[in-house]
């Protein structure tokens, strides 16, 4: 009964829950601006598809890390964001789902930028949000068209 337990309690976690979501976005506007460039990019190509997996895979193993050791780590999310999700209680699959999140909401904003989508001045406040609380966004230099990002300018070729 144990494993129709933790099924039951990754199906409902609407946190686990809101990273799938995004996962799902950053996939689709990572895919139409593959679509739009005639290339493979990091949502679009195998590491995005590794990067996601695995994203999913942790999340498995850290709900039944919670399941098995309840650890609250409320005390590590700060005041403005427990209000604007409503927690009372974050176990180690939680934090660690906000942090997925984060992350995939700056690179779904990235893509639909890149795309071409109107989304400047929202990718300005989600980025001025979630530079309050953490110095790890990318730059925004591919948005700027200033990236050298997959360059080989400047690199020797291999000699044989």
């Amino acid at each position: 009964m144990k494993i129709m337990e933790f099924i039951d309690a990754a199906a409902h976690n609407k946190v686990i829950e809101l990273v799938i979501l995004a996962i799902v976005f950053d996939t689709v506007f990572g895919v139409l601006r593959a679509v739009k460039e005639k290339k493979f990019n990091s949502c679009a190509g195998i590491d995005g598809a590794i990067r996601k997996v695995a994203m999913l895979i942790s999340l498995v193993f850290m709900l039944a890390i919670d399941m098995l050791i309840k650890i609250n780590l409320i005390g590590f999310i700060p005041e403005t964001a427990r209000g604007y999700l409503g927690l009372k209680t974050v176990g180690v699959a939680e934090f660690f789902s906000l942090l997925y999140i984060a992350y995939e909401i700056t690179s779904i904003f990235k893509n639909m930028a890149l795309c071409g989508l109107p989304v400047k001045r929202v990718w300005a406040s989600v980025r001025g949000f979630l530079s309050k609380y953490t110095d790890e966004l990318p730059d925004t230099d591919e948005l700027d068209g200033n990236s050298t990002t997959g360059s080989v300018e400047g690199h020797k070729q291999q000699e044989r």
